[in-house]
This record gives C-alpha cells, structure tokens and sequence, in this order.
C-alpha cells in the first residue's frame, strides 16, 4: 500500500511542475521553466526512491507525510487574520499642478514657472535634478529606440487628438433610462470594446483634483459637477512590460493609455446623446484620480507603488473614468486586506525599483491617509533619463502574472490563508526571481 502511496505523490509531482513548465514556456519565463523542470525531477525521484525503503519505514514515513498534509489543509482554512484599514479616506484633494507632468508642462511658461516656484520652493531644487536629462522619447536618453519612440509619440499623438472630445453638450432631449438597465449595457459593451473590468461608484471631493493642472485649464479650480462616475481598466502586454525599461514598455503604456481613452470617450459621447451630462477623463486630460475611483468602483486597492492593484492582473492595467450625472446602479467595493497584507511583506516593487523611489517601509500618514507614497521626482528622474516610463515595478509585481489557472490558484490561496502570502513571496522569488532581469527586446524594433 505504502508502496503505490509514494508513486502516486512521485506521478503529482511530476505532472505538476511538468504543467508548471509547459504554462512557463507559454509565458516565456526562461528561469521558471527551467527551475520547475529541475523541481519536478528531483521530487518525483525522491519519492520513488522512497519505494525502496523497509516497509516498517515506509508505513511510518507514509502517515507523516499525509498528517503534515492534513495539518497544513486544515490551517490553509484558518479564518484570515482581519485588518482594519484605519485613515485610508479624507476630505483632502491633491492639486494637479503638484504632479510631474504639470510641473513638465509649466516648462513651456516663464510666468506659469516662476509662479509655480514661489509657492513651492522646495520642489524647485528637486526639479532642477531631472531638468538635466534629457526627457521622455528624447534621443539622448539612455534607451532611445528609433522606431519604438516613434511608435509610443504616435500613439500619444493620437490620445491628444482625443483630449478635446472628452466632453460634448447633452442632447435637450433627455432619454428616459432604468438604472440597472443602462448600467447593465454600459458594462457589457465597454467590455465588447475592450475593457478588462469596469466599476461603478458615486463620486467624493477626494476623488477630484483642487486644481487643474495641464493645458488651457491650468489654475483653474476644478468644480464637482456629477454623481457618478465609471471607471475601466485594460490590460497592458506582460511581454512587454518585462522588457522595461526599454521602449517596448513605453509603446505598450501609450497604446493602453489610448485604448482606455477610446472606450471613455465613446461611453461618454454615448451618455450626452442619451441627454445626459458627462465627461471622459483620458491620459492628459484628468479632473479627477483615476487609482482612486476604480478602487471605490471595486476595480482593486491601491499597493505599495501607489498604483491600482486588481484581482486578476495586479497593477497591469491602464485606467480611464467618465464622469456623468446618469442615474446607475453602484458597485459595492469590498476591501480586500489581503492585498495590503501582501504589498507589505513583499517589497519587490521598491527592491527591483531603478528609481529608488519606492518606500520599503509601513504605510504613513500623508495628506491626512495612511498610505504608501511613491517619491515622484525619482520617478520621474530615472524616465527623463531613460526616456521611456520604466514600468519595472509593475513588470516584477507578483500580482502581474498573467490571469491563468495556475497563477489564479495562487492569486485564490493569497485571499483564503494569511499563511500562504510568504510561501507565495518565496516561491515566486524562486521561480521567476527575486531581482528579474528584463527580456530582450525584439528584432524588429531594431531597425
């Protein structure tokens, strides 16, 4: 009996790590493929030498096993351990032209510049650093690619087209609209148009900006004119985002940024036809702070880098939101501590960060929440000397894994057991590296 026991775990095993190995291949992840082989070899061997062992040996070696096996199912089902997440709301709204790419903007205007500073010395000295380099898809930065930089100011281009067309005048005639019908067709085509997820929450002051911060509407004080607000998220390429900082990563950062907009942009467009008023809020072009109204929409919570992490592709996501007075029905978020759980043992983020800008340390107070911030002008340093948006922190993030079978279960056991997230971590340490190295761009780029 003992005998057919350590074969049958000696077969799992090896049937496994091979699945293990072949999705790896799938992924193109060279080290997961090669360890898991290397894993599965060694485990199916080890348990059919067991076979050779004296009966009474096996007989005892067995009931070990399957009691660690029973003990470990049965502290897997442990209630999670709760964690209440204190001061993660204010009434506080964050001015857009304290963002790095108003403060790149202003660049262009003496007098917006010489405003800007006067308010804000302090932010002087540290903008002078990142002045010095040569800036987003320049030639002179470190990882110029002819036909990739071309490509992402293509797509940028295009998403500037779009950036005037984020609001139209409602149709007089206001058509009349169930609200859990029209949220139901709202959600349904945006995902035919190629949204990943979309969410539903009523709109807070915290969720718009005090102030804009970008074009024509710089200074001006940004007004709440709507109730609701929808929020999209699509999916940006693994594959590409592994090849960061490289212009592969920046080509797929402007294309998502693209995709999003279109969506929000015809939902929008949509909705004043329906009578309705409504804005898009597209890359360039924000009244409001996208990470936060997908999170209270139930998109995600927000990590360690300070972006959206979703349950399905963590933060590799790109996000737009219409804003608009339609009656819908809400999504109820449900807080997902896990996540924060995660973000806080894990730390590859900030450990993989070029930038050095992401905290390894506990959330802190900042704008009156308990967050995570990220330091934005050593972000923004390393693109300007890169010339593309990185993207390493999203590419090495454990929750980016593709949404498949195998890494849903591993997804599953980081939400059922707070025992399972270290095991997690090591593993996903061992397999795909602690430190990953980008993957080679492609030939046809390097032309």
């Amino acid at each position: 009996m003992e005998l057919y026991f350590f074969i049958s775990i000696a077969i799992i095993l090896f049937l496994f790590f091979l699945w293990f190995a072949v999705v790896s291949y799938i992924e193109k992840e060279k080290l997961a493929i090669q360890r898991s082989i290397i894993v599965g070899l060694i485990s199916s061997t080890l348990f059919i030498a067991l076979t050779y062992l004296a009966q009474t040996i096996q007989f005892y070696l067995a009931i070990s096993i399957l009691s660690t096996i029973v003990t470990s199912a049965f502290l897997f089902f442990l209630p999670k351990k709760k964690t209440i997440l204190k001061n993660e709301d204010s009434t506080y709204r964050i001015d857009e032209r304290d963002t790095m790419f108003s403060r790149k903007e202003i660049m262009h205007s003496a007098e917006k510049t010489e405003a800007y500073y006067l308010n804000n010395p302090d932010k002087k000295e540290l903008d002078n650093e990142w002045k010095q380099k040569p800036g987003l898809l320049d030639p002179l930065s470190n990882m110029y690619n002819r036909m990739g930089f071309l490509a992402a100011d293509a797509s940028f281009f295009s998403i500037g087209q779009l950036k005037h067309r984020v609001y139209k005048t409602p149709s007089k005639q206001k058509e009349a609209t169930e609200p859990d019908e029209i949220t139901r067709f709202i959600k349904n085509w945006s995902k035919k148009l190629g949204a990943l997820d979309v969410g539903i929450c009523e709109l807070k002051p915290q969720h718009y900006y005090s102030h804009r911060g970008r074009g024509t509407e710089y200074g001006k004080a940004v007004k709440i004119k709507h109730k609701y607000a929808i929020a999209f998220t699509v999916e940006m390429n693994k594959e590409y985002l592994a090849m960061g900082p490289a212009a592969p990563t920046v080509m797929e950062s402007a294309q998502q940024y693209l995709n999003s907009g279109t969506i929000a942009v015809q939902v929008s467009n949509f909705l004043s036809k329906l009578g309705y008023d409504s804005r898009a809020h597209i890359d360039g072009n924000y009244e409001i702070l996208c990470p936060l109204v997908a999170r209270d929409a139930g998109l995600g919570e927000i990590g360690r880098m300070g972006l959206l992490m979703t349950p399905k592709l963590g933060p590799r996501v790109r996000i737009s939101v219409v804003t608009t007075n339609i009656p819908l029905e809400i999504d109820s978020r449900v807080i997902d501590n896990t996540v924060h759980n995660f973000c806080n043992i894990c730390k590859k983020c900030a450990i993989n960060c070029p930038g050095n800008a992401i905290s390894t340390e506990p959330k802190s107070i900042i704008h009156r929440v308990k967050r995570w911030q990220i330091n934005q002008e050593k972000c923004f340093s390393y693109w300007c000397t890169v010339g593309t948006d990185c993207g390493r922190c999203i590419s090495v993030c454990p929750y980016s894994h593709p949404n498949n079978l195998l890494h849903n279960l591993v997804r599953w056991g980081i939400r059922k057991s707070w025992l399972f997230s270290p095991l997690a971590l090591k593993l996903d340490d061992f397999f795909y590296g602690k430190k990953p190295k980008p993957i080679k761009t492609p030939d046809w780029l390097n032309i």
